[in-house]
C-alpha cells in the first residue's frame, strides 16, 4: 500500500517551449500587502512560474516595487523558478512588441506573456493585435504565452503564427467568476489536444482551478485571488493542492455525467438475503 500523503505528491509533468515543470500552478504577483506575503506565498505553493508587468518594474525602478522585484528574483534562485514577464496595459500591437524587447533586455528570458487589451471594461485582448503582436515577436525569437479568449478561431490562429502554448481566460481578469464558458474550454481542449493550454484569469476559488485541471488544461495562472485574500499564504497553498487535485482526478479518470440515475450497486439478477 502507498502511504505516501497526497501533500507531498506531485503532479506528472509539463512541458511549455521544451522546458519541464513540476508545478502546473502559474502565479502573478502584483498586489500583495508586503514583499514577505509575496516570498512566503510563492514558497507555499512551489510555484515554477512568476509572472510579472514590465510596465510596474518599470514604475519600481523609480521607487515603487524594487522590494517585489528583489522577491521574486530571490524566489528564482531558492526554488528555481522561471520569470514570466507580461505586457499587461497594452493597447497596440506596436506597444506590446516595443515593451517585450524591453522585457527581454530587463529580464534576459525570452519567455513572454503577451497582453493586447481590446476593450477598457472586460479588459479581453483584442485577438488581432495579438495575433499581429505574436507573428512578429515569435520571428523576433520569444516563446510567446499569449492571453486569449476561448475562441477556437482565434487560438488556432495564434498557433498559426507560432505560438506553441495558449492562455485562454477563464473569465475577465480579476473578476472571480470561475470558468463562465466550460463548454468553450472543453471544446478547445478536444480540437487542440496536443497544445498546453493554460487558463488565465478570472480564476476566484480553488474550486474553480480544479474544474480547469478536470477538463484537462495544463495549468493554470492566477493572481488576485491569492493576493487579495485574508491570508495569501494559506489561499495560495490551498491553490496548490486545489490544481494537484484537478490534474489527478483526469489522469485518474473523471465518470461522466449522467441525465438519469445509475445505481451504484444494482440488484437485479443478484441473490440477495432478505430476514
Amino acid at each position: 500500500m502507498n502511504t505516501t500523503s497526497f501533500a507531498s505528491q506531485r503532479p506528472s509533468c509539463w512541458a511549455p517551449y521544451g522546458i519541464e515543470l513540476q508545478s502546473r500552478f502559474l502565479l502573478g504577483t502584483a498586489g500583495y500587502p508586503s514583499p514577505q506575503s509575496l516570498a512566503d506565498s510563492i514558497a507555499a505553493c512551489q510555484t515554477q512560474v512568476v509572472t510579472v508587468g514590465l510596465k510596474r518594474s518599470l514604475a519600481g525602478s523609480e521607487g515603487g516595487d524594487n522590494g517585489f522585484i528583489h522577491i521574486i528574483q530571490q524566489a528564482m534562485k531558492s526554488q528555481g523558478a522561471r520569470l514570466l514577464p507580461n505586457t499587461a496595459g497594452c493597447r497596440t500591437a506596436r506597444e506590446a512588441i516595443t515593451l517585450a524587447h524591453m522585457s527581454r533586455e530587463l529580464y534576459g528570458t525570452h519567455w513572454l506573456k503577451l497582453e493586447v487589451v481590446g476593450d477598457e471594461h472586460t479588459l479581453q485582448p483584442d485577438p488581432w493585435g495579438t495575433v499581429e503582436a505574436a507573428e512578429q515577436l515569435i520571428k523576433d525569437g520569444f516563446a510567446v504565452f499569449p492571453y486569449c479568449t476561448d475562441d477556437l478561431i482565434t487560438c488556432q490562429r495564434l498557433l498559426d503564427v507560432g505560438c506553441e502554448v495558449l492562455m485562454p481566460w477563464g473569465a475577465p481578469i480579476g473578476s472571480g467568476q470561475g470558468l463562465i464558458n466550460p463548454f468553450a474550454l472543453r471544446t478547445l481542449r478536444a480540437r487542440l489536444p496536443d497544445v498546453p493550454l493554460v487558463v488565465d484569469a478570472g480564476i476566484g476559488a480553488p474550486s474553480h482551478a480544479a474544474q480547469a485541471m478536470e477538463l484537462g488544461f495544463d495549468a493554470v495562472l492566477l493572481n488576485s485571488a491569492v493576493s487579495q485574500a485574508v491570508d495569501p499564504v494559506r489561499m495560495a497553498s490551498a491553490f496548490d493542492l486545489a490544481i494537484r487535485a484537478g490534474r489527478a482526478a483526469f489522469e485518474a479518470g473523471v465518470m461522466a455525467a449522467q441525465d438519469m440515475a445509475v445505481a451504484s450497486t444494482p440488484v437485479g439478477g443478484q441473490p440477495f438475503l432478505i430476514d
